[in-house]
């Protein structure tokens, strides 16, 4: 059962330029992991200084071998080094877990 995986993670006002940019740097370096299914930075349209990192992983499993991969720490070394604004990018982070309880999906004509 595919599982997804949003990590919240809570940035200064002016680091979500910041945030981007570092993922961009690094933007497919997980699409060849086994189980892995998709990905999506969300920035904030409200207000709120919490961007989403959403993965959706085949199961828990694939999603366990990914973060303890050589892969998962050469994508996040030098993550907790200072930003050019002059601290880390985020200030705190929570990783949340869900499964698809119920979907729907629209398809082109």
């Amino acid at each position: 059962m595919t599982v997804s995986k949003i990590n919240a993670i809570t940035v200064p006002e002016d680091a979500g330029d910041e945030l981007a940019r570092r993922f961009a740097a690094r933007a497919g370096t997980v699409d060849d992991q086994d189980g892995f299914e998709g990905f999506e930075l969300l920035r904030p349209t409200d207000g709120r200084h919490q961007w989403l990192v959403v993965t959706r992983w085949r199961d828990q499993d694939a999603f366990e071998t990914w973060v303890s991969s050589p892969a998962f720490a050469h994508g996040h070394a030098g993550s907790d080094r200072p930003s050019p604004h002059g601290g880390p990018v985020s200030l705190s982070s929570e990783l949340w877990s869900y499964e698809v309880a119920l979907g729907s999906a629209t398809e082109g004509d």
